[in-house]
């Protein structure tokens, strides 16, 4: 080897995917990069899958306009496949061209299945069936449902697990790299016990999620197998009280980075709508929805109208029935008299 050869030309900057919001790609510096994985951690409810759903439609755009112009491969081992919602999210990208044709979607049983699979996307990615679509964006939903039930809590397993860890993400990591393809896999938490410091991972101690204390499921040792991790959290937010005592709240969700090589400690809020997840912008309030009322404020408006309707029928009813009681003791006295 001469010295010359130790000179590596440095790294070009890697192309990144937009999420589909102004807001969220300037809080990610631009989107989801290629040549690296993402995973995005979150509870049940947070909007993980409507941020991978959108992704596919996003990677549709051109270049200019902040996608790939590619297609996009999403491997799913949550059932059933969401496609409802994705043709629902499909409406508001009407520029795009028959959108649901440029993805591909593909069910995974367990990790052994994903890691027998992975070999196989190769051609998929070197030779894509339409060339003016090449497949630069593969999601993986959910990674952790994959390593559910299939093993038990003893070192032979747990040895097993990691090693599966290391296979899948060297693998996908090798694919990112080869074909500058941006991989995004979602991840599950669990309830945190441990009260002690214990071991921090990434830019936060500890995570939050509905009031309860979480961590990403899959441990230690598949946190070292990804580049960026993402964190989704929500909360409930009491907005006031309706008549009866009836509080009124609405769903708060964040967006934290905990650990990324190319992203400061910083977060952003967000919102779910029809037309797909958007970013909370603080300076010039709820923004990138076409309605002027935020999506959350008219659900928890309607929630509130629900209320108060359920209150005054139990109201009406309690009332009826109490003067059907006292009718029926008043006769009841008097024909005992």
């Amino acid at each position: 080897m001469k010295p010359e050869d130790l000179l590596q030309p440095l790294p070009i900057r890697a192309p990144k995917c937009s999420i589909g919001c102004p807001v969220l790609d300037r809080f990610l510096a631009g989107g989801i990069p290629c040549n690296s994985i993402t995973e995005i951690v979150a509870e049940s409810g947070c909007g993980k899958t409507q941020i991978s759903l959108q992704l596919l439609l996003s990677a549709q755009y051109p270049t200019s306009a902040g996608g790939l112009s590619a297609s996009s491969l999403y491997l799913h081992s949550e059932f059933p496949f969401p496609f409802r919602r994705l043709h629902q999210l499909s409406l508001a990208h009407s520029v795009l061209e028959n959108p649901l044709d440029n993805i591909f979607v593909c069910p995974l049983k367990d990790a052994d299945d994903l890691l027998d699979l992975l070999p196989r996307i190769d051609s998929l990615l070197a030779k894509p069936p339409r060339a003016l679509f090449p497949i630069k964006l593969i999601v993986i939903d959910s990674i952790a449902a994959l390593f559910r039930s299939e093993f038990d809590n003893n070192p032979s397993d747990l040895k097993r697990r990691s090693s599966l860890f290391f296979k899948i993400s060297s693998k996908l990591k090798a694919q990112a790299m080869q074909f500058g393809v941006a991989v995004v896999v979602t991840n599950q938490v669990v309830d945190s016990m441990d009260s002690s410091e214990g071991l921090r991972i990434g830019n936060m101690r500890w995570l939050y999620s509905s009031g309860r204390k979480v961590c990403a499921a899959l441990g230690l040792s598949w946190a070292n197998c990804v580049n960026t991790r993402l964190f989704l959290s929500r909360t409930e937010e009491k907005v006031g009280d309706e008549d009866g005592g009836f509080p009124l709240t609405r769903t708060r969700r964040f967006i934290s980075v905990v650990f990324s090589p190319h992203l400061p400690n910083s977060f952003c809020e967000y919102v779910v709508a029809r037309e797909g997840v958007f970013g909370v912008d603080r300076s010039q309030g709820f923004c990138q929805t076409e309605n002027d009322e935020p999506e959350f404020q008219r659900s928890f408006i309607v929630f509130g109208m629900k209320l108060r309707q359920v209150y005054t029928f139990i109201q009406q009813d309690l009332h009826n029935l109490c003067q059907s009681i006292v009718g029926d003791l008043i006769n009841y006295s008097k024909n005992s008299l």
